[in-house]
Order: structure tokens, then sequence, then C-alpha cells
């Protein structure tokens, strides 16, 4: 039976549907400008807590949102631990730093200025040399959809073959865009994990999510034979998961620790 109340909680609730916050709106560029470095030098400390960081390989950006053929990006030789607001550089569409005076990593420059350029859709990008994403480029494989998790890839990543050696030439920057064509992420061959959105928050959770599905499909192969979702299955799935904001939200957690965490990422 139920136990006796004064009424006064239950008369108090109404019922709601409340629903996590979307993407802010902006009055300034100054404003989107200061909301894009903060989220990418959150997104550095994230792939830092995650343990992304690969000597001085790594690199995500962020298109500036006035010029619109810069980016923001990683000081070369910092620790993404350590990276703040302050530190991020400003690179011009010749690859010379023009804001911030530390220097760029070549190869952020070669790779991401070419997705950046084929794809004006593309707000972010993010590259590492994290572990299990270099174990599966190793093997050549693409994600596959072998739980509800890695069904936010299903035919949305492609393998990048033939490695070319350090990506240093934007020719090959191109192929790699070329490769993505209007996928989300790309398995770079004996590389890496690459992986882009329409800001950094979803490009920064897009690699977090494949990081770990490469992760866990290495670990079910080994273990046994992969039994993959059902095509149709899998991409009801997709479109349940990843057209529906979920990738911009799926930051929300992983901000919220670095900022309690490391409230200095926003000096």
């Amino acid at each position: 039976m139920p136990r006796p109340t004064d009424g006064s909680f239950a008369a108090s609730l109404r019922p709601r549907d409340p629903k996590l916050p979307g993407p802010p709106e902006f009055a300034t560029v100054e404003e989107e400008r200061r909301h894009r470095r903060e989220q990418l030098a959150i997104a550095f400390r994230i792939f830092g807590k995650f343990g992304y960081g690969e000597h001085l390989a790594g690199h995500i950006t962020v298109r500036d949102p006035e010029l619109l053929d810069h980016f923001w990006v990683n000081p070369l030789g910092r620790s993404f631990s350590r990276i703040r607001v302050s530190d991020l550089i400003l690179v011009n569409a010749e690859g010379l730093v023009v804001h911030g005076d530390a220097p760029v990593n070549k190869a952020a420059f070669a790779i991401h200025s070419q997705l950046h350029h084929a794809r004006p859709d593309i707000v972010a990008a993010a590259h590492s040399h994290s572990l299990h994403g270099k174990a599966l480029a190793a093997l050549g494989q693409p994600l596959l959809p072998i739980t509800q998790d890695a069904c936010l890839f299903f035919e949305d990543n492609v393998v990048v073959p033939d490695f070319q050696g350090i990506v240093y030439d934007p020719a090959e920057g191109a192929r790699i865009a070329k490769q993505l064509g209007s996928m989300s992420t790309a398995i770079l061959a004996n590389h890496g994990l690459l992986t882009v959105g329409r800001s950094v928050e979803e490009a920064a959770t897009l690699y977090v999510q494949a990081e770990r599905a490469a992760q866990v499909q290495l670990i079910a192969a080994a273990a046994g034979e992969l039994r993959p979702i059902d095509p149709e299955v899998a991409r009801f799935t997709y479109n349940q998961t990843g057209l529906q904001g979920q990738n911009w939200r799926g930051f929300l957690p992983l901000r919220e620790e670095i900022l309690h965490e490391q409230p200095d990422v926003l000096h």
C-alpha cells in the first residue's frame, strides 16, 4: 500500500519533457570565435586525458568563423594535457602562423587545409595516433557494425589505402580528402583515425567513439568470429544515433569533466 503523504511534494509535480541543449547561436563573430577556441582547447584536454598523445603527432583544427580559409590548431610540441585557449595558433591558407608565436605541425596543415578546402561543411577535424586506431589502421580494416555504438559509423567510415609516409605534401592531404568524400570518419592505412564534423564538439566526440569502437572490434576479433549487425538494423540505428545531434551532445559530459578538473583550460 502507498505510504501516507501530506501531498505537498506530489502536488508540486508537473509532467515535463526536458531536452538536452543544442549548438549555441552567437550575436557576433567574436563570440563565435571565442566559443570555437574554447571547445578546441577542451577537446585537446580530452585527448590528453584519454592518452591520445603520441610524440609530436596529433592535431585538431577548427575553421575560423570569419576567415574561412584560416583554422585554429594546437602549437607543435605542446602536450594535449596542457593546452589552453591562449596557446592556440591561427594558420592561414598558405600554412603560415598569423596569430600566436609557436610553429604549426606541417602534417596538420597538409591534411586539414585540404579537408577544409574540399568540404565547406567541415568546421572541425581531428586526427591523432591513438593506440587502437593505429592497430585497426595497421590491419586496413573499416569500423564494422558489431555493437550498437559502432553503428554510429555504419556506411560513414572509409579506409584510405596506400600509406605514403608522413603527410607533409598538401597533395596527399587532397588524396585523403577525396577518399573521405562525404563521410565523417577515415581509417588512414598504417597511420590512424581521422574524424570531421560541423563543430569541434562533433569531430572530437566522433574521434573518441571511433577509438573505442576500434578497441572493441580488435578485442572481439581476437576472441572469436565477428557477428555484424544486420545492415538494415545497422542503418536504422545509425539514423537514430548519428543524425540526431548526438555527436554534438556527446561532448557535454566530456567537457563537464574537463571544466571541473582543469578549469585553467579556458585561460
